[in-house]
C-alpha cells in the first residue's frame, strides 16, 4: 500500500469522525465511532468500519446508509479530493470478538479453579505461599 493511500485513509477516518460527531443531522450518528477506513487502490470504494456501544446494528446501518450521499460530499469537500470513492459501511466486530475471547478465558480460569478445589490442590498452593 502506498504512503499516499495510507495518508488518505487516515485523513478520511479523522474527517468522517468529525462530520459524524458535529455536522450530521441524524443525532444517532453522534454515538457511532469510526474504527478504520480502507480504500481500494483504484479509489473506487471506501470501506468504513464503525462500532457503537448501545442500540441495534440495523438502526445505525440504516442511518449511515441514509446519509451516505451527504457524508460523501462533505468528505470530498474537506479532503479536496478529485475523485471520491463510493462509501461502504460495515460494522467492526473486533470488539465483540475480543469480548468473546475474554469470556472464554474467564470460563477456563473458573473451571481450573473448581477443578483445583475439588482435588484439594488449592489448600496445598495456599500453604506454600
Amino acid at each position: 500500500m502506498s504512503i499516499s493511500l495510507e495518508r488518505l485513509e487516515s485523513q478520511a477516518l479523522r474527517e468522517l469522525s468529525i462530520i459524524l460527531r458535529k455536522d450530521a443531522k441524524n443525532q444517532k450518528l453522534g454515538s457511532v465511532t469510526i474504527t478504520e477506513v480502507r480504500i481500494t487502490r483504484d479509489l473506487s470504494y471506501m470501506t468504513v468500519y464503525y462500532t457503537f456501544y448501545s442500540g441495534k446494528e440495523e438502526t445505525f446501518q440504516k442511518a449511515l446508509d441514509d446519509c451516505k450521499g451527504y457524508l460523501r460530499s462533505e468528505l470530498a469537500r474537506k479532503l479536496k479530493a478529485r475523485k471520491m470513492p463510493e462509501l461502504i459501511f460495515k460494522r467492526d466486530t473486533s470488539l465483540d470478538y475480543g469480548n468473546h475471547i475474554d469470556d472464554i478465558i474467564v470460563e477456563i480460569h473458573k473451571k481450573d479453579k473448581e477443578r483445583a478445589e475439588a482435588t484439594g490442590d488449592a489448600s496445598e498452593n495456599t500453604e506454600e505461599k
